[in-house]
């Protein structure tokens, strides 16, 4: 049985807050893959409140042990939402700086042979804000592009989904409970399966 290990890393969603259950999206990605007869090993990695400039300069300390030589090893990032929230009238992160970190990680990753997959930021209740993720969205995909590592646009299709919106408005306009999570982890699952069975098998992006 191959070694494979996964790191997911990022902020609150990839760590699941507001999940009853502790899983997030995240956590019911490892959940169907053993399901599916493909067993991991699975570090959930994801900061709350983190910014892809927090993330950048922690992800290869926290990476490496997890991650040894001789195991299939690949990563998951999801960032953004920090980056492009708006403090002191100016995101936290400018969306310049935001591409720089991506484009610096995934070429880190890639230097060190793990396989590795983002997915975008998901919505949340502030339309203003959902704008600029739009924007980064775009940016994350033609950065992943560049750099032949899988992108998964999952922004559209969950401010498409009455579950999740609903499950956001309902508590902080951010951070969904379990029904939220099951939509986001659903619309990312066969995308996941495929990869992981084949990282190298051209995966289409989610629209």
């Amino acid at each position: 049985m191959p070694d494979l290990r996964v790191c997911f890393l990022g902020e609150s969603f990839v760590a699941g807050i507001g999940d009853r259950k502790h899983l997030g999206w995240a956590g019911r990605l490892a959940v169907r893959a053993t399901a599916a007869g493909q067993p991991l090993n699975y570090y959930n990695l994801g900061i709350r409140r983190e910014t892809s400039t927090e993330l950048r300069a922690r992800w290869a300390a926290e990476c490496t042990p997890r991650l040894p030589a001789g195991a299939d090893c690949r990563v998951v990032i999801s960032t953004g939402v920090n980056d492009s929230q708006y403090e002191n009238g100016r995101p936290r992160v400018d969306p310049e700086v935001s591409a720089d970190n991506l484009t610096a990680i995934l070429r880190g990753t890639r230097e060190k042979g793990w396989q590795t997959m983002v997915i975008a930021p998901p919505p949340n209740v502030d339309e203003d804000h959902n704008r600029r993720l739009l924007a980064l969205d775009d940016s994350f995909a033609d950065i992943c592009d560049a750099l032949d590592a899988r992108y998964l646009r999952a922004h559209q299709p969950l401010r498409d989904n009455p579950i999740w919106m609903r499950e956001v408005a309902a508590r902080d306009g951010y951070h969904p409970d379990a029904p939220g999570y099951d939509e986001f982890a659903a619309l990312l699952a066969p995308h996941w399966l495929l990869w992981l069975a084949d990282p190298g098998s051209g995966l289409p992006t989610v629209r």
